[in-house]
């Protein structure tokens, strides 16, 4: 058998785990399941936090056009048309008499 073949061989059947120098290879093997291990717990992790993004940013535009349509809402009841319509409809009018200045004078 050559030398390849026979490497091929004994690492089929697992000799490299088995032999005098096993306990290297046993502690490169579970370090590389424990890297393995917290690579895919970090994976699902930020998949958790991709998802959680995904949901405020949907949440975030729902907000803005909300506040957009109650800001429309709001300026259209503050135009003055609008105000005066109500306050016809409750009996009140314009004045007829324009607003006069008031001077205050101390002396001393």
């Amino acid at each position: 058998m050559s030398k390849v073949r026979k490497g091929i061989y004994s690492f089929l059947r697992g000799s490299f785990l088995t032999d005098e120098s096993a306990f290297k290879n046993w502690r490169i093997i579970i370090f590389v399941v424990a890297l393995l291990l917290i690579m895919i717990s970090m994976g699902h992790s930020a998949e958790k936090k991709v998802y959680k993004i995904s949901e405020l940013n949907k949440l975030k535009r729902e907000l803005r056009a909300e506040h957009v349509d109650i800001g429309t809402i709001l300026m259209r009841m503050k135009m003055e048309s609008n105000i005066r319509e109500k306050a016809k409809a409750r009996g009140l009018k314009p004045s007829e008499t324009p607003p006069k200045k008031i001077k205050v004078t101390y002396k001393k």
